[in-house]
């Protein structure tokens, strides 16, 4: 058996990722932290052939004799993270009107930057939940196709929202300005129409802004922007063509009518009340709280070029978020890990970890959030979210333990996707 030097290796920025080969890896750790059963597995050994997981034990003396292997000494193994909310073609640092100093095109560039420090961060599987001129779907093309490196990216392409709603950009313009919006929409036929055109080139996941939104600058962070039968159309359109939806809403009455409409996430979820954690119960929902995300607004959103109106609006969001994230908690409603990166720098998508241990959520339960629980509500938990057999071989390494420290999920040493080594021991040199 061949084996690999156990010094991290840094992954050259423009490195071209080969697609995947017939081959056969064997990683071995220290420890592994099996997120199904929240046990500590020690000396583990993990057989990756063609990209899928085909063994996991503790007998060194079933390593494949011809297989490659990667030794992890001291380090805990984990399944590869999943963000179930980032925007990769985004820049925090360029907010505001600034971002019209730059080209449709410059955002798609961004996007490559992005998707590697994302997929070097350890998040091997991201939901794209919003890009203009479906620059998601070019970079999943790209990285599919060995051309850039980069996460797995569920799309959702264009935001759907209503006239001045937190996706029309043209809210922040003077009226004699008009620019594409295929996302701004109103009444059902257009909503229909607007479903119907984001799957055909290329969403795998609808997102509509509920309510207002913190970094546009004219719509009231707490108004609800569709009607209930509104919604109701929306969901039934993209529930028809087998695709999950995600509700961006802040306020309170927007979420409650998004859960009666049917919506399988709720992202930010900043004023939730006692009958949306019964809804999101009762409907199975998961709630996708961003609670990083204002706190940087809040620090550094003024120097970024942010809206006034945005700061605004930030410090009346963030006054709820934790009172909000320790009453879903308490009420037992299904989380998952979404961070809003894009509104932060991405790359910096694990800083939300201890934010959400430090409001009451053990080290473990915040760890399935972004691995089994986002798996389960992409409809994914055969492929991905688990160290297991039949699963993509998608997996990080950290010093330390993260069920005992979970700010080591700040510095991922190793990654692995689809049994490509693409940061650490074994990557390309």
């Amino acid at each position: 058996m061949r084996r690999v030097a156990v010094p991290v290796i840094a992954f050259f920025a423009g490195l071209q990722v080969a697609a995947a080969k017939a081959d056969t890896v064997v990683v071995t750790a220290a420890s592994m932290i099996d997120v199904v059963s929240g046990k500590e597995i020690k000396n583990p050994v993990v057989v990756v052939k063609d990209g899928r997981i085909s063994s996991v034990s503790t007998q060194k003396t079933s390593m494949p004799a011809d297989a490659r292997h990667v030794d992890l000494p001291g380090m805990t193994l984990l399944p590869g993270l999943i963000d179930m909310h980032v925007h990769l073609t985004s820049s925090p640092e360029i907010g505001g009107y600034r971002k019209l100093g730059y080209t449709s095109n410059f955002w798609t560039v961004m996007g490559v930057a992005n998707a590697r420090k994302t997929l070097l961060a350890g998040f091997t599987t991201v939901r794209n939940l919003g890009s203009a001129n479906y620059d998601d779907v070019a970079l999943k093309q790209g990285i599919e196709g060995g051309y850039v490196p980069g996460p797995r990216i569920i799309p959702a392409t264009y935001m759907i929202c209503a006239t001045g709603g937190h996706c029309d950009v043209e809210g922040s313009l003077p009226p004699n300005y008009s620019v594409p919006r295929p996302g701004v929409v109103d009444g059902p036929d257009e909503i229909r129409h607007a479903v119907r055109m984001l799957r055909k080139y290329g969403a795998e996941v609808i997102k509509f802004s509920g309510t207002g939104g913190v970094m546009s600058k004219t719509d009231p962070v707490d108004r609800e922007q569709f009607s209930l039968d509104e919604m109701k159309v929306l969901v039934e359109e993209a529930h028809r063509w087998g695709m999950k939806v995600a509700v961006h809403a802040h306020g309170t009455l927007g979420i409650n009518d998004a859960l009666r409409a049917g919506v399988d996430t709720v992202e930010h979820a900043s004023l939730t009340d006692a009958e949306g954690y019964r809804l999101a119960k009762a409907n199975h929902a998961w709630l996708d709280m961003t609670p990083y995300t204002s706190t940087y607004v809040l620090e550094l959103g003024t120097k970024n070029g942010a809206f006034p109106e945005s700061m605004q609006k930030a410090r009346m969001v963030v006054d709820a978020q934790e009172r909000v994230f320790r009453g879903a908690l308490a009420a037992g409603v299904r989380m998952i890990y979404g961070t809003d990166a894009g509104v932060f720098p991405n790359g910096d998508n694990a800083r939300q970890f201890p934010i959400m241990v430090k409001w009451g959520m053990s080290p473990l339960e915040t760890l399935r959030t972004a691995t089994v629980n986002a798996a389960e509500a992409l409809g994914k938990e055969k492929d991905l979210g688990a160290i297991s057999e039949g699963h993509y071989g998608d997996m990080i390494a950290v010093k330390g333990n993260p069920l005992s420290d979970i700010s080591v999920l700040e510095h991922v040493d190793f990654v692995m996707k689809g049994g490509q080594v693409v940061k650490g021991a074994g990557a390309p040199q």
